[in-house]
């Protein structure tokens, strides 16, 4: 057999691999577990950081301040010091829209060793605490929640006996660029963290997504939250690492009614998002991004290139290896386009994202060394040593 064959093999048993054994990621069934009323509502204290929100947060904040929820419910929007006037016009939407009682707090500039959402979060929780909540909702200024989201979270976490319970909120695809980026994202989020695997006791891997968190403010406060993670980049990771270590029991699964309002109508909008993190996932390594270069390259775009590697040259083996690598990627990546509502002739095309994601990820890498780090909204993180301390 040629060469391009044995490779083409090799990504077809890698596919075999990550469609059998790793955690059935591909699946997009893993949403609220079941719950029921609990006969006493916790008090909950709902955390939002912002910075320069003012165009997301009409969309936004109304929908946590209209939160249908029977138990003491507040919320405290934290302003990490924006320029266009997030603060002011949060406590114009209170005023407007009513709902749940609204305080708006600024904990200044970030010190040394802290990232400004993290800071934020800190402030936010110590307001919290004078108000001594069973739990603490954090969640994104960017982020919509449907009336009973704050309900439903609290009776999963108490029916399930969770200490932090995260939703992965639906992202927002109406651009093309993010027809074709987005729903790719989530998926290579939940190949790196199945979801199923998160909620096992016992089990290494853990993940929340940021923007909806759930969290039991006593786990919170044995996990050390959030100075244990206090230079995360990818913070939401981090913390239920954290939460997990501590012995806290986590779950993560996919969201039906809580949206990100955010828009990412240019690929550089979506480029920055992804490469502003990717090398801090890899924790700036620079063998380990030699190696994800690699496996993207083998699993992601061998299929496509043995494919039309064995039409061009006639070599039937290479057309039905290859074929069948593509065929297992194509069909793993079709529930995900289902979640988000997206044309299925997209599938074959993420081999064209994954090579996106490739030079994002380069990238990333690139703008750490040229000491950029993970620039965001006017603030640069060289090197988040939080999400390498893992001990």
């Amino acid at each position: 057999m040629s060469a391009v064959v044995w490779i083409a093999v090799a990504s077809l048993a890698a596919w075999m691999w990550l469609l059998l054994g790793q955690g059935l990621f591909w699946r997009t069934d893993v949403r609220l577990p079941p719950r029921r009323d609990p006969e006493e509502w916790p008090s909950v204290c709902v955390v939002v950081p912002a910075r320069d929100e003012a165009a997301v947060l009409p969309r936004s904040l109304p929908s946590l301040l209209a939160q249908d929820y029977p138990g003491h419910a507040e919320v405290f929007l934290i302003d990490d010091g924006s320029s266009d006037g997030t603060g002011e016009l949060a406590r114009e939407l209170a005023e407007r829209h009513g709902g749940l009682p609204l305080t708006v707090g600024s904990p200044g500039e970030p010190p040394a060793g802290w990232t400004g959402k993290l800071w934020a979060v800190r402030h936010g929780i110590g307001l919290a605490r004078a108000r001594a909540p069973e739990y603490l909702l954090l969640t994104d200024a960017d982020i919509a929640h449907a009336p009973d989201s704050l309900r439903e979270l609290v009776a999963a976490a108490r029916t399930g006996g969770f200490d932090l319970v995260s939703q992965m909120a639906r992202l927002r695809v109406e651009s093309v660029w993010e027809r074709l980026v987005v729903p790719a994202f989530v998926y290579f989020f939940s190949q790196l963290y199945p979801f199923r695997r998160i909620a096992v006791k016992g089990s290494r891997t853990a993940a929340a997504a940021g923007g909806c968190v759930l969290l039991r403010a006593d786990a919170a406060e044995r996990a050390r939250i959030p100075d244990a993670i206090r230079q995360a980049v990818i913070d939401d990771v981090a913390l239920a690492r954290a939460v997990k270590r501590s012995g806290g029991h986590v779950w993560l699964g996919l969201a039906d009614r809580v949206d990100s309002v955010r828009p990412y109508p240019r690929l550089h909008d979506l480029w920055r998002m992804v490469s502003r993190s990717a090398y801090a996932q890899l924790r700036h390594n620079p063998l380990l991004l030699v190696g994800t270069v690699l496996g993207l390259t083998l699993v992601y775009l061998v299929p496509s290139v043995a494919l039309v590697a064995g039409i061009v040259t006639k070599d039937v083996t290479a057309v039905v290896v290859g074929g069948l690598a593509k065929a297992v990627m194509t069909a793993t990546y079709v529930p995900m386009l289902r979640y988000y509502r997206q044309p299925l002739w997209l599938a074959p095309l993420l081999s064209v994202t994954a090579f996106l994601y490739l030079l994002m990820t380069v990238d990333s890498a690139v703008q750490h060394y040229r000491g950029r780090g993970a620039a965001w909204k006017g603030r640069t993180y060289a090197r988040p040593d939080a999400v390498l301390d893992e001990r």
